[in-house]
């Protein structure tokens, strides 16, 4: 994609969620455009595709269904009928781009549920719960090591919930309640300190705020020392033998 494309499709995004929240419409950017949004000193990473990815709840689902349509932009109206409670997918008015919303919860890897967090912050998922939704994928790639290390780099691992941070309170409620989630973001933790050193140092900025790998020992030292559930507990015994993660399965549209 050229850079004047690749600037149109973000600009777009941002726009479309600036006047989504003058307008009252929980509308949030999520995936890379969400972390280049957060991380502007910082360089971003080239994309191949013009796909908006956004977040929503399913209680507003009209509101953003009418939103859509001011904007010009093209419903699938079966997809939407079907599967509107979980994601609903449009494309631009000149049909160059593709847009999809996920509803209340990411369900990928593991599932994420954002519905009650989704105005910690204007424009984009709170800023833990985008890492969480790359820390959950259980076969990391280049584009979500980079993603990874921006975060890290710009935002303060703190211990209470608060938003504009990397919270320990959020990230040690879910892994400690679930051990599959412990297991994929532990090994993701461990993997990616590794990579921050090694294979893919470029990739940390230059201009970097805090020490990713600093952030990231202390986000794995967290995990381990927060207080575990019965339910983790018993399937910790089970381990590895059983699989831990789902391997996320695409709609079609």
């Amino acid at each position: 994609m050229s850079a004047e494309l690749e600037k149109d499709a973000f600009d777009e995004s941002v726009g479309v969620v600036r006047e989504a929240n003058q307008r009252g419409v929980p509308l949030k950017l999520i995936g890379g455009q969400a972390v280049r949004l957060l991380c502007p000193e910082y360089p971003h990473r080239a994309r191949n595709d013009q796909d908006m990815d956004f977040a929503s709840v399913s209680s507003a689902k009209r509101a953003i269904m009418e939103f859509f349509a001011s904007r010009g932009f093209q419903g699938d109206p079966k997809f939407n009928l079907l599967h509107g409670d979980r994601q609903m997918y449009f494309v631009t008015a000149d049909g160059r781009t593709s847009v999809d919303v996920v509803m209340d919860k990411l369900n990928m890897c593991h599932v994420l549920v954002f519905k009650d967090r989704i105005d910690r912050m204007p424009y984009t998922l709170d800023v833990t719960d985008l890492l969480l939704t790359k820390l959950q994928i259980v076969e990391l790639n280049r584009k979500d090591v980079h993603d990874l290390l921006h975060l890290l780099s710009a935002y303060e691992v703190r211990p209470a919930n608060e938003s504009g941070t990397i919270a320990l309170g959020r990230i040690g409620s879910i892994v400690g309640e679930d051990w599959g989630w412990w297991r994929t973001v532990t090994g993701n933790l461990d993997k990616l300190a590794q990579l921050a050193d090694g294979e893919h140092r470029d990739l940390v900025p230059e201009a970097r705020k805090f020490d990713p790998v600093d952030q990231i020992r202390a986000i794995r030292a967290d995990c381990d020392a927060t207080k575990k559930s019965l339910k983790w507990k018993l399937r910790a015994k089970v381990g590895d033998r059983v699989q831990w993660y789902e391997l996320p399965e695409e709609i079609a549209h």
